[in-house]
């Protein structure tokens, strides 16, 4: 799936509504930070249901 930059700016964290960052490789998806959640894109759909959303192991021991 090829993202426009354009859509990009426009898209949010369902949860916190911060900036998410998109992964193009295995998994694709979309991270966002804030809330250390992975946001998977499957068979071309982003999925952003925060409850099928998968946690980001937080590196700065939070």
């Amino acid at each position: 799936m090829t993202v426009d930059p354009k859509l990009l700016e426009l898209l949010a964290c369902p949860k916190c509504k911060g900036e998410l960052e998109y992964h193009e490789q295995s998994p694709e998806g979309f991270a966002c930070g804030a809330c250390a959640l992975f946001f998977r894109v499957e068979d071309g759909i982003p999925n952003f249901l925060i409850d099928e959303a998968e946690p980001i192991p937080r590196t700065d021991g939070s």
